[in-house]
């Protein structure tokens, strides 16, 4: 899977796709300048078991560590992968 997770920053989210499809989105939600929430994950059911929610969490891990900043997960899953990074 040639999968590419682009930054949406205007409306909070990060995308997958690959060849133009949308595979999932991860949404989230400022707290004060430099930590943010991960609230919402979907994944589409054609791209599920494939690593997609995976790769849209440390997308989010990346850009939090890039920028210095904290991430708090509302999702069990999500709070998995962060430790485990």
């Amino acid at each position: 899977m040639s999968m590419e997770i682009i930054h949406k920053k205007e409306q909070k989210q990060f995308e997958a796709r690959e060849n133009g499809e949308i595979l999932g989105h991860m949404t989230y939600t400022w707290i004060g300048d430099d930590k943010f929430i991960i609230d919402h994950t979907v994944v589409e059911i054609p791209a599920e078991g494939k690593g997609v929610g995976k790769s849209l969490v440390m997308a989010g891990v990346d850009f939090a560590r890039k920028n210095k900043m904290k991430i708090i997960s509302l999702f069990r899953s999500a709070t998995s992968i962060i430790e485990k990074k």
